[in-house]
């Protein structure tokens, strides 16, 4: 049987498929643009980051003798301290300050700053000769560092490494304390 011209008229405006309104979509979002921003906003975010690596010294509270039995033979101990100061260099030891140019007892600065600038290896040298300057010194690890406020990170990380060994290479004071200036 044939169809008549208005039949196949109504098939075919009933099966072309129909197109919706905003509200009639059916409730779904198109999260796509949503997605685009977040990504962007997050590989701008990483690309900016700046990269933060810590360093961290490893340091010992001093050893603190016991108020218990007196023992009879005790030794001397170097106790040795650098001050950071901001014309050099001022080291004291058990027996009082280090004159300048590390030669004896005196008030000063030990070890002045060269052309504006802090002499590690004068540091060293003077370390050096403190400890060799009797037996009873040469078990001694432990020396105290002093800094100013004012004295940057680096300077302190510098007055460690000069202190560590000697210019030789061998082993000078390897655990670090450290003090707060009054």
């Amino acid at each position: 049987m044939a169809l008549s011209a208005a039949q196949r008229s109504k098939i075919r405006r009933l099966s072309q498929p129909r197109e919706l309104s905003p509200d009639e979509e059916g409730g779904e979002l198109n999260i796509v643009p949503f997605l685009d921003i977040v990504v962007n906003i997050l590989i701008f975010v990483l690309a900016t980051v700046a990269v933060t690596f810590t360093a961290s010294i490893e340091t010992q509270p001093p050893a603190s003798r016991g108020s218990g039995v007196r023992q009879e033979i005790q030794s001397e101990a170097l106790n040795l301290t650098v001050f950071i100061v901001n014309d050099g260099f001022s080291l004291k030891a058990s027996g009082g300050n280090i004159a300048p140019g590390c030669q004896g007892v005196g008030p000063g600065i030990a070890i002045p700053q060269r052309s504006g600038k802090y002499d590690y290896d004068a540091l060293t040298v003077c370390a050096t000769r403190l400890k060799g300057a009797s037996s009873d010194f040469q078990d001694e690890t432990q020396f105290y560092v002093v800094a100013n406020p004012g004295t940057d990170y680096q300077t302190v990380i510098d007055v460690i490494d000069a202190m560590r060994k000697t210019p030789q290479g061998d082993p000078l004071f390897d655990n670090v304390n450290f003090k707060v200036p009054r």
